[in-house]
């Protein structure tokens, strides 16, 4: 596993080690990527399972995606700099390992979803059809599930 002994030797890795505020600063723009993402995300699939039916999806819908995709990329990046600081007890950390499968099939659940027409059809008629609502479903279990073991990798 040399390639984990490389990343944490990064300059970006050494100065997290170094630096307590750095730490600090990037460690707090990851959880404000993970709360956009998550905060934008659970309206939009309450609203597509049929929970917020008052809220129009035409308006929703777009929004709340690009303020997820957002989220996303912040998260991502920053996770990806906050793993270089212990990459090799992260890769060793069973609760990691489970937040990073459950990222992959809630990303592939993205790609689901916004494959073909149904879901911008959910947009433009208010109505998700049963494969958007059951797409929306798993994702609210998938990114609560990625956001427990996240938490979860701290006391593994």
């Amino acid at each position: 596993m040399e390639w984990i002994e490389v990343l944490s030797r990064w300059p970006g890795a050494v100065a997290l080690q170094r630096s307590g505020t750095a730490y600090l600063l990037v460690n707090a723009a990851h959880i404000l990527g993970v709360g956009l993402l998550v905060g934008a995300i659970i309206p939009l699939d309450l609203r597509l399972v049929g929970v917020l039916r008052a809220s129009p999806l035409y308006i929703l819908g777009p929004f709340l995606s690009r303020a997820a995709a957002f989220g996303l990329i912040l998260a991502l990046a920053t996770g990806a700099w906050l793993f270089t600081v212990k990459p090799a007890e992260y890769v060793a950390n069973p609760a990691f390992i489970w937040k990073m499968g459950l990222i992959v099939l809630a990303l592939a659940n993205v790609g689901l979803q916004h494959r073909g027409k149904a879901f911008d059809q959910a947009l433009a008629s208010n109505q998700p059809p049963t494969r958007v609502r059951l797409i929306a479903f798993s994702s609210l279990a998938l990114w609560i599930s990625a956001l427990v073991a996240g938490r979860w990798i701290g006391f593994v």
